[in-house]
Formats: C-alpha cells, sequence, structure tokens
C-alpha cells in the first residue's frame, strides 16, 4: 500500500525562492508541492481550493502578508485545517508573535538546510510544533519585556491576565497539566511518556482543550498559556 504523500503548498513573493523550494520537495519522496503563491490573497485562494496539508508562509508579501493571510487560512477552511509553517528571512521579525497567534505551527529560518526543512513540514503535519533555536530565543525574551514593562507599570503581577487565566477555567486538572507540557514544547508522544499514558488518550485530551478553548492550532494554546502567566519563561 502505497502511503500518502504529504501535500505542501509554497508561498513567497519572490520567484527563485518558490521555485527552489517546490524543486527541492519534488525531490523528496513522501512530499508533494500542491501549489505555488507569490501573495497572500493568491495564498488564501489556493489554500481554499487544493486543501494542502501544510502551507509554507513567508511572512512579508505583498498585499496580505503572511500573518493576516494565515489567519484567513486557518478561519475560513474546513477541518482538518492545513498547518502553517512560517518561512521567514530574519529571526528578529515583528510579525513572528502575531503570526504564533494567528495560529502557525512553526518557524523556520530561509537558510535552514533541506533536511531540517523537510523534518519541520513532517511534523508540523502531524500536529506538533517546531521553531528555529533563534525565533523562540526571540519569542521568549519579547515576552520577558512585556511582562517585566506591564509589572513596572502597575500591571498584573505575576500571575498574569486575569482575563486570560479565565479563559482556562473550563479545563480538567489533566487538561491543564498536559495544556503545560505542550507549552513547554513536547510533543505528544513526549507528553504521553510523562504522563504514563497512552499517545491516543495524550490527543483525546488535546482535542477537548482546543474544542474548550476554541482554538484552531498548538501554537494558539502555548500563547494562551504564555499570556496566562501559567507557564513562566524560563531564561537563562
Amino acid at each position: 500500500m502505497t502511503q500518502r504523500r504529504t501535500r505542501v503548498l509554497v508561498v513567497d513573493d519572490e520567484i527563485l525562492i518558490r521555485a527552489g523550494l517546490a524543486a527541492l520537495l519534488r525531490a523528496t519522496p513522501d512530499l508533494e508541492v500542491c501549489g505555488q503563491a507569490e501573495s497572500g490573497e493568491e495564498a488564501v485562494a489556493m489554500a481554499a481550493e487544493h486543501r494542502p496539508d501544510v502551507v509554507l508562509m513567508d511572512i512579508r508579501l505583498r498585499g496580505a502578508n503572511g500573518v493576516t493571510a494565515t489567519g484567513r487560512i486557518l478561519a475560513e477552511a474546513p477541518d482538518p485545517r492545513p498547518r502553517i509553517l512560517i518561512l521567514t528571512t530574519y529571526d528578529l521579525d515583528e510579525y513572528v508573535y502575531a503570526a504564533l497567534r494567528a495560529g502557525a505551527g512553526g518557524f523556520l529560518l530561509k537558510d535552514t538546510p533541506p533536511e531540517r526543512l523537510f523534518t519541520a513540514i513532517r511534523t508540523v503535519a502531524a500536529g506538533d510544533m517546531l521553531f528555529a533555536p533563534t525565533v523562540t530565543r526571540r519569542l521568549i525574551e519579547a515576552y520577558t519585556t512585556r511582562h517585566s514593562a506591564s509589572v513596572a507599570s502597575g500591571g498584573v503581577p505575576e500571575g498574569g491576565s486575569e482575563e486570560v487565566a479565565g479563559l482556562l477555567d473550563p479545563l480538567t486538572r489533566r487538561e491543564r497539566d498536559i495544556l503545560g507540557l505542550v507549552a513547554k514544547g513536547l510533543t505528544n508522544p513526549e507528553i504521553a511518556t510523562r504522563l504514563t499514558v497512552s499517545i491516543s488518550t495524550v490527543k483525546t485530551h488535546i482535542n477537548r482543550i482546543m474544542t474548550k478553548l476554541d482554538l484552531t492550532s498548538r501554537a494558539q494554546a502555548v500563547t494562551l498559556e504564555y499570556e496566562s502567566g501559567l507557564i513562566r519563561p524560563a531564561v537563562s
């Protein structure tokens, strides 16, 4: 029985980068290029037409940028929604956090080696998240800076946002535990090992978490967990 290939939509406004990515993916047996788009508007239209498993999304596009396109694709797509993997030129990008909130499932830099790119596509297609180490560091630093500024200006202290934290009230104790592990970047198998449960049980809990909190991706769950103040960023 032939294994189904992961269908990928490539979005970049530079034709050489777009064509290069497409060529790399076509040479990989388990990946398939289902389309190429050069703008945010075209990405939204092609995602609706071709129903890709993963969208490789550039951040800075002509017209609607990658953040706007990500939000529209995920809002308009029927289940199962595509996974969005952001490809950005700079590890310090003002749109990265916004794309995370919009539901992007991973971030990589454009100088990423091909094999790591392929692994990233497979990872986000499976429902997990993947971030370039430098992007992860920038996100944590940005969060820490905002949190420190909030406390200094008399904002909500160590407990985080009471309004956001209240959104977690529908979750059971086990669901909160699993959400916390998701926020720390653990994959489903790693969570199953940590809690001594089956992977299917972890998936069931995560699906319930997404439904209760009206989330579309694990990335949004991570953002909510950090904003609630229940997970503290570890900064060395």
